[in-house]
């Protein structure tokens, strides 16, 4: 999940990322770094739940993995697309991760707040990140396991 996390930090372009929620570049770096493992670790949650693997493919499919080339252009990127993968992935535990990772950071925490305009823009972009990934283990395809 490290490598993961690093390669989606790495193509954030983080003074636009803090200009979109209204922090500054430190603070959204930090809460960057907190957020992407508590959606990684939310989707590993959801795909141990048969029902919950389901929607994470259902979720997976508007997502192709080209929001990652070249870095991320986090202009198309709907903040309302991402509340509802936020809301699907954390389901009724949703206040409590914003509420937990608000108490993260230095002095006191960056605040609940920050979190909810942060997880909406980066869970499509997770979402995209796992997508190109599973698309380059299958050789280009998409199209999930074939056969005959």
């Amino acid at each position: 999940m490290s490598n993961a996390v690093d390669d989606i930090l790495n193509s954030l372009d983080m003074a636009q990322l803090a200009d979109m929620v209204g922090a500054s570049q430190s603070e959204v770096e930090q809460a960057t770094a907190a957020a992407l493992p508590a959606l990684f670790g939310g989707l590993d949650a959801n795909a141990q739940d048969p029902a919950g693997a389901g929607s994470i493919l259902a979720a997976l499919g508007p997502h192709d993995g080209e929001l990652l080339d070249g870095g991320v252009d986090l202009g198309p990127v709907a903040a309302q697309h991402g509340e509802a993968i936020t809301r699907h992935i954390f389901g009724s535990n949703e206040d409590a991760v914003y509420n937990q990772l608000g108490g993260y950071g230095a002095a006191g925490g960056l605040g609940g707040s920050l979190f909810r305009k942060l997880l909406p823009i980066l869970a499509p972009i997770v979402l995209s990140y796992i997508m190109k990934q599973m698309t380059q283990r299958t050789g280009g395809s998409s199209s999930g396991p074939g056969g005959g």
